[in-house]
């Protein structure tokens, strides 16, 4: 399933709200059953989108893991390894030379140009626009 812009938006802000419900909170993670809860307050949201709990929202909750991983690695590396946060452009920033010595380290990476990271209140940023 592609997830496209504004469902990925909500689902990351019905996720926030339901953090700050608390009701599925322990020891810093949600409890068991927290993606049939995002299920319903989807489907209040987004009624057309007949996203389900398992696949669709485990799958993109994973998806969305992995890459706030790489992006969160990129920027809190000791002195950022070259890369940056443009607030402006709401994406990380790098020059071309630390990208391809990223790609070159990384054979795999998992988000490339074409495959854009989002973050939160980020808007849409791409790994490399860099």
């Amino acid at each position: 399933m592609k997830w496209d812009p504004k469902e990925a938006d909500v689902l990351v802000a019905c996720m926030v709200d339901l953090h700050n419900v608390g009701t599925f909170n322990v020891d810093m993670r949600f409890k068991d059953k927290y993606l049939n809860e995002l299920e319903r307050m989807l489907e209040k949201v987004l009624p057309h989108a007949m996203l389900k709990a398992k696949p669709n929202l485990k799958s993109r909750i994973r998806t969305l893991k992995r890459d706030w991983v790489i992006v969160y690695d990129m920027l809190s590396e000791k002195d950022n390894n070259g890369f940056s946060w443009d607030e402006h452009r709401q994406m990380v920033v790098a020059e071309d030379a630390v990208w391809n010595l990223y790609i070159s380290i990384i054979r795999e990476p998992t988000m490339t140009a074409r495959r854009g990271a989002r973050g939160h209140d980020r808007g849409r940023g791409s790994v490399k626009a860099l």
